[in-house]
């Protein structure tokens, strides 16, 4: 495997979006089992070959691999991750399509992980779909040129089609119904108006399943449907969680406890992403919940046109905004997590 280069060690304050972490094999969970790489496991792009198959190891563990984004684009292990260095890069090698006998084509992402002196550390597969053991997949795609937009995909929060979104008339409107420059209300700056609108439609499956939260859960009116990592704000009258802030930012999948909250997995999932001039935070469904953050993990998931229009924006775009502190998931591991949130948000 060919070095790559070092990158800096990880600095608090060049962070430039907030950590996330994403489901992972080692490499060696995923070995060619017929073709020229006989016996290889998955490696960056120069040394793999089209038409190799591979097989995924049974009792290989999905881990998860904790990130940070500095602001020109680079990813760093971040500190609270199962897997690799705190520190080492990590780049996004290739995008990878997986084809397995029934025909169905499963996409990939390779992750190089490298040490302070530029050689690599490991190697990982990020499967955007669940992969199966004793199943063929023969490689029939190797693309660099994807694999940031692939990633992208993954990191944009979204709603999902019949989301409610409040506007400034106080209507609520289905998001496939909104249209950019639509005034639409923000808990943080009033009125605004929709920038863009991304849509996409993927498997609901392994982490592109999205996250349900049942009418009620969070004092919403109905079922608020969003992507894994999409986050919602909370407001703690009193801090129920010992988060130490009033002001919190709460991932769906951190809620997920089987019962009113879970994941909905199977078929087809239609996605949403709303773009304004800042990030902010908007209603859905009742619930405050964050737009898309614009930053250098999402930048290529918008088309190429539209990032010349907001290039002035880019950098400043989620600086500042104040919308509260990320809360880990280890205050939310609890049973009652979900009704101390709730109290919370209504204790007076």
């Amino acid at each position: 495997m060919k070095d790559l280069a070092p990158q800096p060690p990880l600095d608090p304050v060049t962070r430039h979006a907030p950590a996330q972490s994403v489901p992972v094999y080692r490499a060696d969970a995923f070995v060619v089992t017929n073709g020229a790489n006989l016996g290889d496991e998955i490696a960056p792009m120069d040394e793999l070959m089209l038409d190799d198959v591979y097989g995924l190891d049974p009792v290989a563990p999905l881990r998860r691999l904790g990130l940070e984004v500095l602001a020109d684009g680079a990813f760093l292990v971040s500190g609270d991750t199962e897997c690799g260095r705190p520190g080492h890069a990590v780049h996004l090698d290739c995008a990878l399509s997986l084809m397995s006998p029934d025909g169905m084509t499963t996409d990939a992402i390779v992750l190089v992980e490298v040490d302070a002196s530029g050689h690599i550390a490991d190697v990982y597969l990020l499967p955007l779909a669940p992969l199966a053991a004793r199943t063929d997949y023969t490689l029939v795609g190797i693309d660099s040129e994807r694999a940031r937009q692939k990633f992208a995909q993954v990191a944009c929060v979204s709603f999902t089609r019949g989301t409610h979104i409040t506007l400034a008339s106080g209507a609520q409107v289905p998001i496939e119904e909104l249209k950019v420059g639509d005034r639409v209300l923000t808990r943080d700056d009033g009125v605004q108006q929709v920038r863009w609108i991304g849509q996409s439609t993927v498997r609901a499956v392994g982490d592109f399943a999205p996250i349900v939260i049942r009418a009620g859960t969070l004092n919403n009116d109905n079922d608020l449907v969003v992507s894994p990592d999409h986050r919602l704000f909370v407001y703690q009258r009193r801090d129920e969680i010992g988060a130490g802030q009033p002001e919190l930012l709460v991932k769906a999948r951190h809620l997920v406890n089987g019962d009113t909250v879970f994941v909905q997995e199977g078929g087809f999932v239609d996605y949403f992403q709303l773009l304004f001039d800042r990030h902010h935070i908007i209603y859905a469904e009742g619930i405050a919940a964050e737009t898309m953050l614009l930053d250098p993990r999402t930048r290529p998931a918008l088309p190429e046109e539209l990032l010349e229009e907001v290039r002035l924006l880019l950098d400043q775009h989620g600086r500042g905004d104040g919308h509260g502190i990320d809360v880990s998931k280890r205050l939310l591991d609890r049973p009652d997590a979900i009704a101390l949130l709730k109290r919370a948000s209504t204790n007076r």
